[in-house]
């Protein structure tokens, strides 16, 4: 879809209802949705971090969404599929303003140069034990990406046509955090799977904009 277009269309999302849980649902497996509909989150105070959903356009002016393949390292989120994006510091005046500067250190997009167009649901990570903040934001004017060395391995910039098909939509049998070879949900995209939390938030995003597109 050409940007132009769909930076007038997506304004719509700030007035829609937030799909939230129940669009988080449909990209997690059963074991993952009975431990959340359990409260955990409640008996482990968890940090909190927040994330951006970059859309910008290509050099042919049609909308991408920018992802991020992780380090590998020893945590739980290794070699995963994410946004830009982290946990709170103290220098931060809110979760807005971490997704903002994360994204700056993570990929170099100033966060003036960021239209914020909205929050999405928050979303808790069991394994980490954050709760995430998702936000939607525009990058109008896009200068080459600057990657942070010590912890992005590359960039994943994923068309907006390729993200809304619904053939991305898969299941595979993965091994997490919190069991071995089980089926997961996820999404298909640019040869990456994501699933997880970040599948979680990309099918709340996925309804929103098929709402307003």
């Amino acid at each position: 879809m050409d940007f132009n277009i769909f930076e007038q269309r997506i304004s719509k999302i700030k007035d829609l209802p937030l799909p939230g849980e129940a669009s988080h649902y449909k990209m997690a497996p059963e074991i993952r949705i009975r431990e959340l509909l359990e409260g955990k989150i409640k008996m482990k105070n968890p940090r909190k971090a927040a994330v951006l959903a970059l859309f910008y356009p290509s050099f042919e002016n049609k909308t991408q969404l920018l992802c991020i393949l992780r380090k590998t390292y020893n945590g739980v989120h290794s070699n995963q599929v994410g946004f830009p994006g982290g946990k709170v510091e103290q220098e931060d005046k809110d979760l807005r303003a971490t997704a903002l500067r994360e994204t700056h250190e993570e990929v170099g997009v100033h966060p003036k140069d960021v239209t914020v167009i909205r929050e999405i649901s928050e979303i808790y990570i069991p394994p980490s034990n954050f709760e995430v903040q998702p936000y939607i934001g525009l990058y109008r004017e896009p200068r080459p990406f600057v990657i942070q060395e010590t912890e992005v391995e590359r960039f994943i910039e994923i068309p907006l046509t390729d993200f809304l098909k619904d053939t991305n939509v898969v299941t595979k049998k993965l091994s997490t955090s919190y069991a071995k070879e089980i089926d997961v949900p996820a999404f298909e995209l640019n040869g990456y799977i994501v699933w997880g939390a970040t599948a979680m938030m990309l099918s709340e995003i996925k309804e929103l904009l098929k709402q307003a597109l």
